[in-house]
């Protein structure tokens, strides 16, 4: 009898209170710190392309976005999320023209871009939200063929950090 009791604590604390910790440790991880996203599409090529997978980090402070960051966040016109990069901040003004952005008056070096579109806009970024636009731009549903082009800062999820896979590409994103 005392060998039973004593295979059964054995298995709850080797087996059982680990698993369980792992499986805690992994959700609070994922709650708050980052998550693992899956690329679905080419609108953010070359930086990304169909089929890569990333560590995007979580977004808490969003004073601390910058031009140029790849984030991922909540479109509620799509309904889904979207990973994009910030071209707008709250107050700038964009202006888009003959393939060229210009924030503010002036024009941005994107030299990520390798597929410009000729598509105009202009933007004026309301307080508290954000404007993006993919990389691929000729191949590339966002902000300047939306009805409201603009996402709230409440729904940015995270900032993409790592690629993970595919393994030969693996590294940081720029």
């Amino acid at each position: 009898m005392s060998d039973n009791k004593s295979f059964t604590k054995s298995i709850i604390y080797d087996w059982i209170l680990p698993i369980l910790a792992a499986i805690v440790i992994a959700y609070l991880i994922n709650t708050f710190l980052l998550f693992k996203v899956y690329i679905p599409s080419e609108s953010m090529k070359p930086t990304l392309n169909e089929g890569d997978q990333l560590f995007v980090t979580k977004v808490y402070d969003k004073n601390k976005i910058k031009h140029g960051d790849v984030l991922v966040f909540y479109s509620h016109e799509l309904q889904d999320l979207l990973i994009k990069r910030v071209i707008g901040l709250p107050g700038d003004k964009v202006e888009v023209k003959d393939g060229n952005v210009y924030v503010n008056g002036d024009k941005l070096d994107e030299t990520y871009v390798k597929h410009p579109s000729k598509k105009p806009g202009s933007f004026v970024v309301p307080e508290g939200k954000f404007l993006f636009m993919g990389d691929n731009r000729a191949n590339s549903n966002d902000s300047r063929f939306w009805k409201d082009p603009y996402i709230d800062g409440k729904d940015i999820r995270g900032k993409a950090q790592v690629r993970v896979y595919p393994f030969n590409k693996m590294g940081w994103i720029k």
